[in-house]
C-alpha cells in the first residue's frame, strides 16, 4: 500500500491547484506563515471569492500590515508581484525556477552591474522590478555579469533604448540554452552571428523585411543552410517567389521546398512555376479516378508532388488515372502502387509509360478471350497476368494459348489445367498447331502425364490464392488505418521526418537526435490511435495460413510441407 493515499470522497471534492515546483522547491524554505498566505491566496483566486486584504488578514489571524509584509516577503522569492499599493493588489506568479534553493537576491552586490546597464539604456530609467529580472538571470542561469552586459548591449544596438525587457530575457535565455553564459562564450556566439549578418541582410532585402537580423534569425539561417541544405541565392529566390515577408514565412517556404526536393534556384523556380499546375492536374486525376476531392492540398503533398518529383509528366499522370479507372483501380492509393511499380522498373517517360499501358491493354484483351474459351466469366486477376508472362517466356503464341484454353474448358480448374497443357507441350517441343495435328505425341495422348502437370498448375494457383489473400488482408488493414485522418497525419509526419533524419545524420547530429526523439513520440501516438481504432499493428503484416511454409508449399529446406501433402489428397484427377 502506498505511503499516502486518499479517500474516494476526497477525489470528488473541489481542489485548489498548486504548482509542484512550489511544493518541491519553495515549501521547505519559506516561512510557515508565508506558505499559509500563498496557499490561501491561491484558493481565493481559484474559487473566485471576492475577498479584500482585510478579509484574508482576518481569516489568517494577522493584521493587514503583517499581511502586506508577507506579500513583500513572497515578492522577494518572485512568487507574487505587488502591482498596486493603493488599492493594494497582488498578482500570483508561476514558480519559475525548476531546481535549487530559492534565493533572496541582494541588489547591493550588483551595484556596478546596475550602473553599467543604466549607462547602456540611457533613454529611460530602469525600474527596480526590471533590475530584479536581470539579477534573476545572473543568479539562476549562472551568467557572468560581463556576459549579460554584452547581451543587453547587443539587444540595444539592434532595437535602441526602447527595447523591451521581455525581449532581452528571451535573448539571454536563448544564449543560456546554448551554454553561452560566460563573456567568452557570448563573444564567440555574437561573432558567429556577425559573420552571418551580411547573408541575412541580403535575404531580408530580397524578402522586403525591414527589421535588423537578430540571434533568432541567425538560428533559422543555420537551419536553412546546414540542416536543409539551401545556399544563400536559393533562399533569396524562395523568399521572393513565395512572397515571404517574415523569417517564419521563409522557414515554411523552405520546409515545403525541402519536402518536394527543390534545392537549386532552377528547381525552386520550376516548382513555383508549376505549383498551380500541380493543383490543377490533381483535380483532373481525381475526376478521372472518380474520386471526390474537397481539398487538393493533402493529395498534392502525399501523392502528386511525389509522382512529379519522380519524373512523371502531367499528361502521363492523367493517362494513367484514366487507364486505372477502366481497370476498377479508382483511388489515389491504387494509382500510387501502380506508379511505384513503373518507377521500380524504370518506366517513367511518356513514351515508355504509354507503351506499358498499351501492352497491358493488349494483354488484358487476350486474357479476356482465353478466359472466355475456358468458360470463365470472372475478372482478370494478377495471377492471370503472371501466367501469361510465363507462357510467353515458354515461347507460346496466341494460337497455342487459345487451343490450350479450348482443351481445358470442361475441367474443374481450367486455368490450372492450361498451365499443365502448356507445360506438357513445352516438354515435348510442341509450339505450333500443325505439330499437334500431324500426330506428334501430344498432350491429349498422354493423359496421365497431363494430369500430373495439371495438378502442378492447380497447386500453384492454390498457393498463389492463399498468399494473395493474406497480403490483401494486410494491405486492407493498412489502408483502413491510413484512411483515418489522425493516424494518416501521424504516418505522413513520420515519413517526412525519416527523410529529414537522413540529411540530419550527415549534417547535424544534434538535430538528428531531436528528430529521432520526435519519431519515437509519434510512434507512441500512432500505437495509441490504432488502439482507439481497434486495429492491431500486427494486421499490417501478412498472416499466412501455414506458418511452416508461408503458403509456398515447401518448408525452409525445400521439402514438401505437410499442408501441401494434405492439399494433394483433396485433388481429383
Amino acid at each position: 500500500m502506498p505511503f499516502i493515499s486518499v479517500s474516494d470522497g476526497l477525489i470528488k471534492k473541489s481542489i485548489t491547484a498548486v504548482e509542484n515546483k512550489f511544493i518541491t522547491k519553495y515549501l521547505p524554505e519559506l516561512d510557515p506563515k508565508a506558505v499559509k498566505v500563498y496557499l490561501y491566496s491561491l484558493y481565493v483566486f481559484q474559487s473566485g471569492t471576492a475577498y479584500t486584504l482585510d478579509d484574508i488578514a482576518s481569516v489568517l489571524n494577522v493584521s493587514a500590515d503583517e499581511l502586506k509584509n508577507y506579500y513583500e516577503y513572497l515578492e522577494e522569492f518572485e512568487l507574487v508581484q505587488i502591482t498596486s499599493l493603493t488599492p493594494f493588489e497582488v498578482k500570483i506568479l508561476e514558480a519559475e525556477n525548476v531546481s535549487g534553493t530559492p534565493k533572496k537576491i541582494k541588489p547591493e552586490k550588483y551595484s556596478d552591474f546596475t550602473k553599467t546597464v543604466q549607462s547602456i539604456l540611457t533613454g529611460r530609467m530602469i525600474s527596480a522590478n526590471e533590475f530584479m529580472e536581470y539579477f534573476y538571470l545572473l543568479e539562476e542561469y549562472g551568467f557572468e555579469q560581463d556576459a549579460l552586459i554584452m547581451i543587453i548591449n547587443y539587444c540595444v544596438s539592434l532595437h535602441g533604448d526602447n527595447i523591451r525587457l521581455q525581449y532581452i530575457k528571451k535573448v539571454a535565455k536563448s544564449f543560456a540554452d546554448d551554454g553561452a553564459v560566460t563573456a567568452k562564450k557570448v563573444e564567440e556566439r555574437l561573432s558567429a552571428y556577425t559573420s552571418s549578418t551580411p547573408a541575412l541582410l541580403e535575404i531580408f532585402r530580397a524578402a522586403g523585411i525591414k527589421k535588423q537580423p537578430d540571434v533568432d534569425d541567425d538560428k533559422l539561417y543555420k537551419k536553412w543552410t546546414e540542416s536543409l541544405g539551401f545556399d544563400d541565392k536559393a533562399i533569396c529566390v524562395a523568399a521572393k517567389l513565395f512572397k515571404a515577408k517574415a523569417t517564419d514565412k521563409i522557414d515554411l517556404a523552405l520546409e515545403e521546398l525541402f519536402k518536394n526536393k527543390a534545392f537549386d534556384v532552377k528547381e525552386i523556380e520550376n516548382y513555383c512555376a508549376n505549383k498551380n499546375s500541380v493543383y490543377a492536374v490533381t483535380v483532373d486525376i481525381a475526376k478521372n479516378l472518380g474520386v471526390y476531392v474537397q481539398n487538393c492540398a493533402p493529395y498534392v503533398e502525399t501523392y502528386v508532388s511525389k509522382w512529379c518529383n519522380r519524373g512523371f509528366s502531367f499528361i502521363c499522370l492523367k493517362n494513367v488515372s484514366s487507364y486505372l479507372f477502366r481497370q476498377s483501380k479508382n483511388s489515389f492509393e491504387d494509382m500510387d502502387l501502380f506508379l511505384q511499380k513503373l518507377y521500380d522498373g524504370g518506366i517513367i517517360d511518356d513514351k515508355s509509360v504509354n507503351a506499358h499501358i498499351e501492352k497491358r491493354v493488349t494483354e488484358d484483351k487476350l486474357l479476356r478471350e482465353i478466359l472466355d474459351k475456358c468458360g470463365l466469366k470472372r475478372k482478370i486477376v494478377p495471377w492471370d497476368r503472371e501466367n501469361l508472362a510465363k507462357w510467353r517466356s515458354w515461347g507460346f503464341g496466341d494460337e497455342m494459348l487459345f487451343e490450350a484454353a479450348r482443351l481445358a474448358a470442361d475441367k474443374s480448374n481450367p486455368m490450372a489445367y492450361v498451365n499443365g497443357i502448356l507445360s506438357g507441350w513445352k516438354a515435348e517441343d510442341i509450339f505450333t498447331i500443325d505439330k499437334i495435328s500431324k500426330g506428334v505425341p501430344s498432350y491429349t495422348a498422354k493423359q496421365n502425364s497431363v494430369d500430373e502437370r495439371a495438378v502442378r498448375g492447380e497447386v500453384e494457383r492454390h498457393y498463389y490464392d492463399l498468399r494473395h489473400a493474406a497480403e490483401e488482408r494486410a494491405e486492407a488493414a493498412l489502408s483502413r488505418a491510413t484512411s483515418d485522418k489522425i493516424y494518416g497525419e501521424i504516418r505522413k509526419e513520420l515519413n517526412a521526418l525519416s527523410i529529414e533524419l537522413a540529411f540530419a545524420e550527415i549534417r547535424d547530429k544534434h538535430k538528428a537526435a531531436e528528430i529521432s526523439e520526435r519519431m519515437i513520440e509519434l510512434e507512441d501516438e500512432s500505437e495509441k490511435r490504432l488502439s482507439e481504432l481497434c486495429i492491431d499493428k500486427d494486421e499490417f503484416v501478412p498472416h499466412y495460413s501455414c506458418e511452416i511454409c508461408n503458403d509456398t508449399g515447401y518448408d525452409k529446406n525445400g521439402a514438401p510441407c505437410i499442408c501441401l501433402k494434405n492439399f494433394l489428397k483433396t485433388l481429383k484427377y
